[in-house]
């Protein structure tokens, strides 16, 4: 009986040491709905020249891949994260908590928020203030906070049209949408006395706003089919559709790739990729794919991801992110801070 459940203990000990020493080769990818078409890009490059699979990409939006990243450790977590947005410390606190303590970051470049309409309708200007009251769920009125009252642009200011308040953006867990929130919200409250020292950002529910869920492209779609409608979403799809869209001026800025690298433009905001080192041995292959990401090719000052609408790094700023990415350098909590 003993030899027999030795035997039984060792069969066991052997397949599991295969199954560790089996490497998958087919990466898996969640997160930014706006970083998905340069990292769809990339995935379908990298399994057309080398011999690996194309790598599975989910569109999950930023806050939910980072979810999912975070879960822990092992083949039914993700082994990349995409993110409009850098990861939040409670982010990374979780991934601490369930076995995630070695990530690597990777920055990719720089992209803008949009504010945008059919180019059926004639250009609207706004101001960060504007869309703030447009958009916020309280609101001052003569000196108090109040529900949003505001169904009309020209309600908020009588130099806008007449033209019922629509705007379609991203859900919750979208890194565009907490971009959003912290460039337009946040900082446009903070000209209002009424909100005292907080910073303000809670959407309205009451119909004004409309989540138009995690794929960018039926937000394009909506703008198409409702010349009422503005919509809020990445600079790449603005450009990827400017013969049927047109973006406002925010506070006299227009979205460019100039405005958008230098940060002039108000609603700029930088994006990242984050590795799970933890899965080097299992899938090693994600280094080759992230290399790809990174190289002259991709995001250099003429790379391919440029011409899809990506604001690509400087010179120096790559070079540092192809370094650390080949240090496999460790995120900490500092750097989030």
């Amino acid at each position: 009986m003993n030899r027999i459940l030795k035997t039984t203990v060792l069969a066991a000990a052997v397949m599991s040491v295969a199954g560790v020493a089996q490497a998958r080769e087919q990466i898996n990818i969640v997160g930014s709905s706006t970083v998905y078409p340069f990292a769809s890009f990339v995935a379908e490059e990298f399994g057309a020249t080398t011999n690996y699979p194309t790598p599975v990409i989910e569109s999950t939006g930023s806050g939910g891949g980072l979810r999912l990243f975070c879960n822990g450790i092992g083949s039914d977590t993700p082994d990349i994260s995409n993110a409009s947005r850098r990861m939040k410390v409670s982010e990374f606190e979780r991934c601490a908590e369930n076995g995630v303590t070695d990530i690597t970051e990777v920055y990719i470049g720089s992209d803008g928020i949009a504010f945008a309409q059919t180019a059926d309708n004639e250009p609207m200007p706004v101001t960060s203030e504007q869309i703030f009251l447009a958009v916020a769920q309280l609101v001052p009125v003569d000196g108090e906070l109040v529900e949003n009252p505001y169904t009309n642009w020209s309600q908020i200011d009588s130099s806008l049209p007449d033209r019922d308040i629509v705007i379609v953006g991203p859900p919750t867990t979208s890194g565009t949408r907490d971009a959003f929130e912290e460039l337009v919200l946040e900082t446009a409250s903070a000209n209002f006395p009424e909100y005292g020292d907080e910073e303000y950002s809670d959407v309205r529910t009451d119909g004004g706003w409309i989540d138009g869920g995690e794929n960018d492209n039926l937000i394009v779609q909506r703008l198409t089919q409702d010349s009422t409608a503005f919509g809020v979403f990445g600079y790449s799809f603005l450009e990827e559709n400017d013969d049927v869209l047109i973006g406002s001026t925010i506070d006299g800025v227009e979205p460019t790739p100039d405005t958008i690298s230098n940060f002039e433009y108000p609603v700029a905001r930088s994006m990242f990729f984050y590795i799970k080192n933890q899965h080097a041995e299992e899938v090693p292959v994600m280094y080759e794919y992230a290399d790809m990401f990174v190289s002259d090719m991709m995001i250099g000052s003429d790379g391919l991801l440029k011409d899809l609408g990506l604001i690509v790094p400087t010179d120096e700023a790559r070079q540092r992110v192809q370094s650390d990415l080949a240090d496999r350098k460790q995120l900490s909590v500092e750097d989030l801070k």
